[in-house]
C-alpha cells in the first residue's frame, strides 16, 4: 500500500483497530479496481465505482473479498 494510501488508513481508523488487519494487498487492490473499473463502465456513471467499493466494505466482515467480487461480477454478466 503506498504511503499516502496508508496515512489514510490510519487516520481513519479507530484507535482500538490493528492497523495491520486494514493493510490492502496487492491482489485486493487490483480486485477492488477491477470492481470499480466494472461499476463505472456496466452502469455508464464513474461515480458509482467508489460507492460500489463503499458497499463492498461495509459488506465483508469476514467475508472473503473474491466471493464478494464473484457477486459482483455474477449481478452484472
Amino acid at each position: 500500500m503506498d504511503d499516502w494510501l496508508s496515512r489514510a488508513r490510519d487516520a481513519i481508523a479507530p484507535e482500538d483497530v490493528d492497523r495491520a488487519r486494514l493493510e490492502l494487498s496487492e491482489a485486493d487492490a487490483d480486485t477492488l479496481l477491477d470492481l470499480a473499473r466494472i461499476a463505472a463502465h456496466v452502469s455508464g456513471e464513474r461515480t458509482n465505482a467508489p460507492l460500489l467499493c463503499y458497499l463492498i466494505g461495509r459488506a465483508q466482515g469476514d467475508r472473503p473479498l473474491d466471493e464478494l467480487a464473484e457477486a459482483v461480477r455474477r449481478s452484472t454478466s
